[in-house]
């Protein structure tokens, strides 16, 4: 991103693209952006990104003769529901990415001004895969054959009780196994698969009291692609030398075994 008015930041970017900024700040980014005309395109992608969502939940925004009902107090809404309605979330913007690319716009191409805090997760998720991925002896600290340790293990450091080693047979990968890892400068868990043509990937789980937002984004690094999701303190990302599509469904997978 071209410096050449510093008081503008990538945050100021995404307010910009998701119409949250007063007007005064409206001028300053217009004028930034008639400037660099690549973070232009970069934020008319997002802007795309945005009136794709909304279209795809129109029919949500129609009142209804029921609506009054939404101003009775109801029984809370169980876990398991609130965990249904976000996973539903999550598979239409899944989905969505899967009609078009251009949904999902590459932040990650070049260095950005500045980074939120839950925007580190996938340049970590990265540098973990290509430090252990080539690992031929040692590409994990605990083997498949002992998972059910490596869950309790990593589930402990991580303040996870229930936490799970997703299974991706289904989509052709096998455990090799997994290892802790620093994310965010706290404990995170590393866990690596393997195809049968010995391609790999890995899946990444970290925990920051900081996050306040879920948000479902991809990152690119040359032939490198990172697939992350915050779900509450969890941050997910799983990553791998990959197509885009098998990194999605990856994802979906991890997503419906992780817990919440």
């Amino acid at each position: 991103m071209n410096e050449t008015n510093p008081t503008v930041t990538e945050a100021d970017l995404h307010a910009y693209a998701d119409g949250q900024l007063p007007e005064a700040a409206r001028a300053r980014v217009e004028a930034y952006l008639a400037e660099n005309p690549e973070d232009a395109a970069m934020v008319a992608g997002w802007q795309t990104q945005n009136a794709g969502i909304k279209s795809l939940f129109a029919d949500y925004e129609k009142s209804r003769d029921t609506d009054l009902q939404l101003l009775t107090p109801a029984e809370p809404a169980s876990p398991w529901k609130m965990r249904s309605a976000f996973a539903a979330a999550a598979v239409a913007l899944f989905a969505l990415g899967a009609l078009s690319d251009r949904f999902l716009p590459p932040l990650f191409e070049r260095p950005p001004l500045q980074l939120a805090e839950s925007e580190t997760l996938p340049r970590q998720a990265e540098t973990a895969f290509l430090v252990y991925a080539s690992e031929v002896r040692h590409p994990v600290e605990v083997f498949a054959n002992e998972e059910a340790h490596l869950a309790t293990w990593l589930g402990k450091r991580l303040a996870i009780p229930d936490l799970k080693v997703p299974d991706l047979k289904s989509l052709g990968f096998h455990l090799v196994g997994g290892r802790l890892l620093p994310v965010d400068g706290k404990p995170g868990a590393m866990f690596m698969y393997e195809d049968q043509a010995g391609e790999r990937l890995t899946v990444i789980v970290g925990r920051n009291k900081e996050n306040r937002t879920t948000s479902f984004r991809f990152a690119s690094a040359k032939d490198v692609e990172t697939f992350y999701w915050i779900d509450g303190e969890l941050g997910y990302a799983v990553t791998g030398e990959i197509s885009r599509d098998m990194l999605r469904k990856v994802a979906e997978e991890c997503y419906r075994q992780f817990p919440s």
